[in-house]
């Protein structure tokens, strides 16, 4: 078997040595029993990377094609929809043609689970657009259900392989963080945080001049046209998002193939590179993510963000007078769920043949409705509403039990606690905590969840605030290096 070097060498200035290359995937191939799972971001890399394996193991014998191959695409549902379209056709090629072509290789995308999507965490709990200080959506929407998978197969087969197309020379940071775990006289790295996986990266050492030079030199085994990729990657100006299962592995910015929401980098120059090369049909969702990026901006923070934290405490640092801000206001968040519609609308009248898309599943809408009907005492279902008034259409609701409160109640609930000067969402939180444990025989869990509702900050932002900087002037005129105090004493 070549080893690592030995086929950095071979690589290296953009010269291939593309027949040794191939014999060296066989070897790993056939070293062991164990799975190989190939990262598929639909990209240059990993279409490069999938595309020599695809080649090299069908060049054996049939009766040698037996180790599984396990081709994974993670789909965070905030992609690019051109992106999106494009990744479900090639996964739907590339299981006809390995069925086709008697190759051990079966595709399928990955999602993340419904309560951590990105919109039921950003509409429906109010968290901010992700930033770098806070890019709280990698591990939901990537990490975790791409190890959830790979967890599955290790569980089933006892180790796996995971095929990367990552390369060296893409970044210093990524040359160094692929050389931290590699075993010593083969081509295999230990995962970083999975047990029973390792990994093989068989692009390592390519240049940008060799993926291409690969891709457009060689045929896909599938059936896709390589030239396709390459005018999609012409159009975005763009890089691609590598398939994330660490968090040592770097995940999107600048102008690559992603998330379109994503408020990491200043501006989307991918997207929009390809609204200038004729896409215009995306122009609504660029405007939806350059607003949510605004929401970032220091001098319109409290704009659009509560005083409070989620768990309704308040969290000032050091002799600051104003809180560190919590999650979006409810009443923004409305407003974002009718703009994302709307946009879901504008863009799908306008969309090519082929390119309609959903922004939003129906699913985490009714996790969403869930959530502010718990949360923030929505007793007038202002998703189903939105959904009404924007789509003209009804939400189709699952499970709604007998017990849920409606408008109505909500009307009468705010004229008791006007009278007795009570907030309405206090009330409404201790109503839902009893109504989620009616019919349990043990109901000790209701004490627990009352005293976190009544332990939260109900009074209004004026009053918190004037309480803090009295607070504050006290402190400080008791201080020792207050001269009123060192006369006092």
């Amino acid at each position: 078997m070549m080893s690592n070097p030995d086929l950095q060498a071979r690589t290296k200035n953009a010269t291939l040595d593309l027949a040794a290359l191939l014999e060296h995937i066989r070897a790993v191939y056939l070293a062991d029993e164990r799975p190989w799972v190939i990262g598929y971001s639909g990209g240059k890399d990993s279409t490069c990377a999938l595309q020599l394996i695809w080649s090299a193991v069908k060049a054996l014998p049939i009766q040698e094609r037996t180790k599984p191959i396990f081709v994974l695409s993670s789909d965070t549902l905030v992609e690019t929809p051109v992106i999106v379209n494009y990744i479900d056709e090639t996964l739907a090629a590339i299981n006809t043609a390995a069925k086709e072509q008697n190759m051990p290789i079966s595709a399928q995308k990955v999602v993340p689970e419904i309560s951590d999507s990105f919109w039921v965490n950003l509409i429906g709990r109010g968290y901010p657009a992700p930033s770098k200080r806070f890019r709280w959506c990698t591990e939901r929407l990537k990490i975790d259900p791409a190890n959830a998978f790979i967890k599955n197969r290790v569980a089933e087969f006892g180790e796996v392989v995971m095929v990367l197309g990552v390369r060296s020379a893409e970044s210093a940071t990524r040359a160094q963080v692929m050389s931290l775990h590699k075993i010593d006289g083969t081509a295999l790295s230990r995962h970083s945080t999975l047990p029973g996986a390792f990994v093989f990266t068989p692009i390592e050492a390519f240049s940008v001049d060799d993926v291409w030079a690969f891709l457009l030199q060689n045929e896909s085994p599938w059936g896709s046209d390589n030239r396709d990729l390459l005018a999609m990657y012409r159009n975005a100006q763009a890089g691609e998002c590598p398939l994330v299962v660490d968090k040592q592995t770097e995940s999107c910015g600048n102008s690559r193939f992603g998330c379109w929401v994503c408020t990491v980098v200043t501006k989307d120059k991918a997207m929009e590179a390809m609204i200038e090369n004729g896409e215009d049909w995306l122009e609504p969702l660029l405007d939806l993510r350059d607003e949510l990026a605004e929401t970032q901006n220091p001098e319109r923070k409290r704009e659009f963000r509560d005083f409070k934290r989620r768990d309704g405490s308040v969290t000032f640092v050091g002799e600051a007078e104003t809180s560190i801000p919590g999650p979006y206001l409810f009443d923004y968040r409305k407003e974002l769920l009718g703009k994302l519609l709307k946009a879901q609308e504008q863009v799908n009248a306008k969309a090519p043949p082929g390119e309609k898309t959903v922004l939003i599943q129906d699913e985490e809408l009714r996790e969403i409705r869930r959530i502010w009907r718990s949360e923030q005492g929505d007793w007038n279902d202002a998703v189903s509403e939105t959904v009404k008034n924007v789509t003209g259409r009804v939400l189709p609701l699952e499970g709604a039990d007998s017990y849920e409160f409606q408008a109505n109640d909500a009307k009468i609930l705010a004229e008791v606690c006007d009278k007795y000067d009570l907030p309405p969402r206090l009330m409404a939180q201790l109503l839902e905590a009893e109504r989620s444990v009616r019919g349990l025989k043990r109901r000790t869990l209701i004490h627990r969840k009352i005293a976190a509702i009544l332990g939260q900050e109900w009074r209004d932002e004026t009053t918190v605030l004037d309480e803090r900087k009295q607070r504050l002037a006290m402190q400080r005129q008791d201080s020792p290096s207050n001269p009123l105090f060192e006369k006092e004493t």
